[in-house]
């Protein structure tokens, strides 16, 4: 018998092998080839692999610690190539997770997954150390909540050079004050304040925290004219 007609009955046993999974307790039955050969080089081939100790549970069936509810879509798709349509960025974080490639491209030109993973992204890159300005402002929002019910922490954004100029004297006056503050800023292009505004406020509630963001009025009537530039974060703890 030649090579190729062995390999392609291989392959034939292989495609007909049933397999039973486990994922997160949610139980699954297909055959190696929906998982391994209309979509291959995704993670099955490791979850699955023979030369690898497999991770199985006590009733034989292969275990994967993910999210079970949201594998119903992932195996649909590798059966037919439906293309889910709920659950949209809980099915998007699994197929990255299993490294089905096409069906992470096509869930990314989906609006829920292109606007938060290409549009928002890109509009947070414009903003210099947007993450670590983030963590600091958690940091100060936490260090001043002990005993207290509500914290506050005052943000400054801005825009250019010359509002950054402008707003070192307001910024001395909260800190001499002991006020918490984080500035953002300054960037050569485009992020609006507001929408800066709306993207700090949906980080830090993605986090668990319970805040309200305001503007910030500054208490001497020079400094009227930077009001724009100051907002603040209330965090309510209890």
């Amino acid at each position: 018998m030649s090579s190729a007609r062995v390999m392609c009955r291989a392959s034939t046993e292989l495609g007909a092998k049933v397999v039973e999974l486990n994922v997160g307790g949610q139980f699954y039955t297909t055959t190696m080839s929906t998982l391994l050969l209309k979509h291959p080089g995704t993670k099955f081939s490791e979850i699955l692999s023979r030369s690898s100790k497999p991770c199985k549970d006590a009733g034989g069936r292969f275990f994967i610690d993910r999210p079970g509810t949201y594998f119903g879509p992932i195996l649909d798709y590798l059966r037919t190539g439906q293309v889910p349509t709920q659950h949209i960025p809980e099915v998007y974080r699994e197929a990255q997770f299993y490294q089905i490639h096409l069906l992470v491209k096509i869930l990314e030109d989906m609006p829920q997954i292109f606007g938060e993973q290409v549009a928002r992204k890109q509009f947070l890159l414009e903003v210099p150390n947007y993450s670590e300005n983030l963590e600091v402002l958690l940091h100060l929002a936490r260090a001043e909540a002990v005993a207290m019910r509500r914290s506050t922490v005052v943000v400054c954004v801005v825009c250019t050079e010359e509002e950054a100029a402008q707003c070192v004297e307001p910024l001395n006056n909260l800190e001499a004050k002991k006020t918490p503050v984080v500035k953002f800023g300054p960037w050569r292009v485009g992020p609006g304040i507001e929408d800066l505004m709306y993207c700090l406020e949906k980080d830090i509630k993605a986090q668990g925290y319970q805040v309200a963001c305001e503007k910030y009025s500054l208490n001497k009537e020079s400094w009227a004219n930077l009001n724009r530039c100051f907002y603040k974060f209330i965090f309510t703890w209890w």
